[in-house]
């Protein structure tokens, strides 16, 4: 089986581009997804949240904006939560990749945001960056209701610059050029990865055997 990690900065079209894959019937692990249902009503990392940080526990889930105020622009409670989300996520991620594989699937999608930010490439056997114009990711991200521009830069420092993604990527998906360029970009991956022995390419890349 093979695993390609998709990626890439907010506001890029990543998730446009999970929806493709989907739609070729490629399995595609949702990472963002994964957190939300981590912190919906009973969910797994509910009652780790409500005792790390007090008061963002409200009918037995997790307010995500009260949650947002206390961890945004604060490192030390940024790192907090994350110890507590991201074993959570590698579990599922580890339980999605032994269910593709018992499914004997050739391929695998890991949708994670913040791939190489993690170090989550190292799970890999190739990654995809999607990317856009700095402009039409500021438009897109800016539209969201509760983006504002002290968010939205706040956002940009976290993450790794798009240049530095695209140089480290084995793929590119642009998508500001329009659906159709993406589409076949997304198309020519697909075909590129299922003729190649997931295990041995590219040189160096280690799978994560479930």
């Amino acid at each position: 089986m093979f695993i390609l990690g998709l990626t890439g900065s907010v506001g890029m079209g990543k998730t446009s581009a999970a929806a493709v894959f989907r739609r070729q019937k490629i399995c595609v692990f949702d990472a963002d997804g994964v957190v939300r249902q981590l912190l919906e009503k009973n969910g797994e990392a509910v009652e780790m949240v409500g005792e790390a940080f007090k008061g963002v526990v409200i009918d037995c889930q997790v307010n995500r904006n009260k949650l947002g105020e206390i961890v945004f622009g604060d490192a030390g409670a940024l790192s907090t939560l994350e110890e507590i989300i991201h074993p959570l996520v590698r579990n599922k991620q580890r339980n999605f990749l032994r269910s593709v594989a018992n499914h004997r699937q050739s391929l695998a999608v890991l949708d994670i945001p913040l791939l190489f930010e993690t170090g989550g490439e190292r799970n890999c056997d190739a990654v995809a960056v999607v990317t856009a114009p700095k402009f039409l990711q500021k438009i897109r991200v800016m539209g969201r209701g509760d983006m504002t521009e002290t968010k939205f830069r706040g956002i940009i420092k976290r993450q790794m610059q798009d240049q530095e993604k695209r140089d480290r990527a084995d793929f590119i998906i642009p998508s500001g050029l329009g659906k159709r360029i993406s589409f076949q970009s997304i198309q020519k991956i697909i075909r590129i990865v299922l003729t190649l022995p997931g295990s041995h390419w590219p040189p160096g890349r280690q799978m994560l055997r479930p």
